[in-house]
């Protein structure tokens, strides 16, 4: 019995080194096509070549987007409303349409930018602070949201990132 199963561990872990190598090769053809694009994107430390390259494909021409309250609403972070004269509920859905491409590549690049960037950091860990349940998860998709707000103004004005200075 060990003979079968040491050959299926075999084959299996040369087939696993052969996708890496295939993903590696694909990921420096992504950094060379990322080189005749502007960098405004990469220039945010966390967001390399292949999330700059995601999420520049999935918005395509980001003209089509008035502000970044509709590239929010494209990307499907944003969450439904429900109130009733005074009444505000806090306990609120996000809604489930949108590009989910887009949404995953916002979502990883935020949890890489925040580990970066100390607004992006400060604001997570203030949304963590704040959610009773899913802490992570919901501070990382408000994490997204914002994110969204940089990469709408950066593809906009085709400008690169400067990171605000220590407040101290």
């Amino acid at each position: 019995m060990a003979d079968p199963v040491n050959l299926s561990l075999s084959v299996m872990l040369t087939v696993i080194q052969t996708m890496e190598k295939e993903v590696t090769k694909i990921d420096k053809e992504i950094g060379k096509i990322m080189k005749s694009v502007p960098e405004t994107l990469s220039s945010v430390k966390g967001i390399g070549p292949v999330f700059a390259a995601g999420i520049i494909a999935e918005i395509g021409d980001i003209n089509r987007f008035d502000n970044h309250n509709a590239l929010a609403k494209y990307t499907g972070l944003v969450w439904s409303q429900y109130q009733s004269g005074e009444f505000e509920s806090d306990e609120t859905k996000r809604l489930r349409t949108g590009n989910k491409y887009l949404r995953y590549y916002l979502v990883q690049a935020a949890n890489l930018v925040r580990r970066y960037d100390s607004d992006y950091a400060a604001f997570y860990a203030k949304k963590y602070s704040e959610a009773l349940k899913h802490q992570h998860k919901r501070a990382l998709v408000l994490t997204a949201r914002k994110l969204v707000r940089l990469v709408f103004m950066l593809l906009k004005t085709n400008k690169l990132y400067t990171p605000p200075e220590r407040r101290d």
